[in-house]
């Protein structure tokens, strides 16, 4: 085991010496590193730890040819423990390489974790911009601040903390909440956001800072906060800013908000605001907060841009509520696909990035059939397969069901009223559905990726998502679909497997 510290050096300023502190890199405890012991509900294509929790995805970026994926993660055991940023890179987006954690927490600027944050590249260094979280000396894991940090690399493996840390502190009339910042550049400028929550009105609100070295930070104040608690929440984590289709746009993970019919009935939500930044002004004038994904298991999204110009966005498939099986085996948590985002008007919407095409070893279906009552579909891997299904419902006011299900029960439903225009998801394990209003559509397509513990929906190129995770403990699967009325079906199925 390496432990850091920070060695001292001697530098010469203007011909006096100076101490100046330069990092040493710390590394983990690999003798006290958590071991998976039952690999039964491990993902077969998507990101995972190889032990120990999981959770935030951070520091999305292309870097030297890679696309590069760090992630909340404790590897001492599968429960929520000390942050580190666990680090995957990817040639194609779907294939991933496990690499040496990028980030140890224990020195004076992080303490008590690595929490959240970001990546930008300058040059030939990639810099991680993230959050310091310390504890008071009280025994208190609920009384805490942050603070934020800079870490860089030049080979995108090794990253050393900046001797400066921290490059930000909170702002006197911030409560215990700052974190997650999401960098950009902008006209030379380098900008950055965070969550904060206002000490004494209890608001959530959006801070931007900018600076022209990545180091030296000027705080530009508040560009937009909560109207009503109720609403909209108390505390936007994980923003997330990025200009699509020429509208700006805050994605955010807001805590606090009140369910609302069939809207925001997560415990903790992912949202998203469409506006415009107005830079001089550092204000952000939005419509209304909308739903990223109507499922039950999506939270902390982070996007970043391809080289060929492209919005992809990775979740956490969260899990706030209900148990995570999986940590009785010695990990926790996944990543989902990488999805691409685009405009639908002043709508946000995801479609599965193309690269997940490569995901597919072989075709297991490819037909068209008439639909009525339930038909059951035979495929080679019914847990690790992709199904692209559309219905056609121009001569008909019907409904339309898919379904996974083992012997015991459903696993995993979707269903779509015509009439209503409702989408309906059911997870077994949840005791509530969730829904999406999508209109009197004459023609559904479902994109669904199912993995061993995780399903991931589609529909009609961006309208809407729903990201869920199950556990199934009886074999085998059987998927089904239905229709209330003779409805003509393509029917597609691919089986999956990150392994080439």
């Amino acid at each position: 085991m390496t432990i850091s510290a920070k060695a001292l050096t001697i530098i010469i300023v203007n011909g006096y010496k100076k101490r100046r502190e330069s990092v040493v890199l710390r590394q983990i405890d690999e003798s006290r590193v958590a071991k998976v012991t039952n690999t039964r509900y491990r993902e077969h294509y998507h990101i995972q730890t190889p032990a120990g929790w999981l959770n935030d995805p951070n520091g999305l970026c292309f870097f030297k040819g890679y696309y590069h994926v760090f992630y909340q993660f404790h590897p001492y055991s599968a429960e929520w423990g000390p942050m580190h940023w666990g680090h995957v890179r990817s040639k194609d987006l779907v294939h991933w390489e496990n690499l040496p954690v990028a980030l140890v927490p224990g020195d004076p600027e992080d303490s008590g974790g690595c929490f959240s944050g970001s990546a930008i590249v300058k040059g030939d260094r990639l810099y991680l911009v993230y959050t310091g979280h310390h504890y008071y000396d009280d025994g208190n894991q609920d009384h805490f601040w942050e603070n934020q940090n800079v870490a860089y690399s030049d080979d995108g493996i090794h990253f050393t903390k900046y001797a400066g840390n921290p490059v930000i502190k909170a702002p006197a009339d911030n409560s215990q909440d700052f974190r997650d910042p999401k960098i950009w550049e902008h006209d030379g400028q380098y900008y950055l956001v965070l969550g904060s929550r206002e000490q004494a009105n209890n608001r959530a609100r959006i801070l931007l800072y900018q600076s022209s070295d990545l180091l030296n930070w000027q705080a530009r104040g508040p560009i937009t906060e909560s109207q009503d608690i109720a609403l909209e929440g108390s505390m936007w984590e994980c923003p997330d800013f990025f200009r699509l289709n020429g509208q700006d746009i805050i994605a955010c993970s807001p805590m606090g908000i009140k369910p609302q019919r069939h809207r925001f009935l997560n415990l903790s939500q992912a949202g998203y605001f469409v506006g415009q930044l107005d830079y001089d002004q550092a204000h952000f004038e939005h419509y209304d907060l909308h739903l990223l994904d109507y499922g039950h298991n999506f939270y902390a999204p982070q996007s970043f841009l391809t080289p060929d110009g492209r919005r992809i966005q990775l979740a956490w498939f969260s899990s706030f509520d209900k148990p995570m099986l999986e940590q009785a085996d010695g990990w926790a948590g996944a990543l989902t696909l990488p999805r691409e985002l685009v405009m639908r008007g002043n709508r946000l919407g995801a479609i599965p990035a193309k690269e997940t095409t490569r995901l597919r070893t072989g075709e297991d279906l490819n037909t068209s059939a008439i639909i009525h009552s339930p038909r059951q579909l035979a495929v080679t891997d019914p847990q690790h397969t992709e199904w692209d299904l559309t219905f056609d419902l121009t001569s008909n006011d019907g409904q339309v069901s898919w379904q996974i299900a083992n012997s015991d029960e459903t696993l995993v439903s979707l269903h779509y009223d015509q009439a209503s225009g409702e989408v309906t998801v059911h997870q077994h394990n949840q005791d509530s559905d969730r829904y999406a209003t999508i209109g009197h559509v004459h023609q559904l397509r479902a994109r669904i990726f199912v993995d061993t513990s995780s399903v991931e929906i589609f529909l009609n190129d961006g309208v809407a998502t729903f990201t869920e995770r199950y556990y199934n403990d009886q074999q085998p699967v059987m998927t089904t679909v239905t229709a209330s009325r003779p409805t003509a079906t393509a029917i597609k199925a691919y089986t999956l497997n990150m392994k080439e």
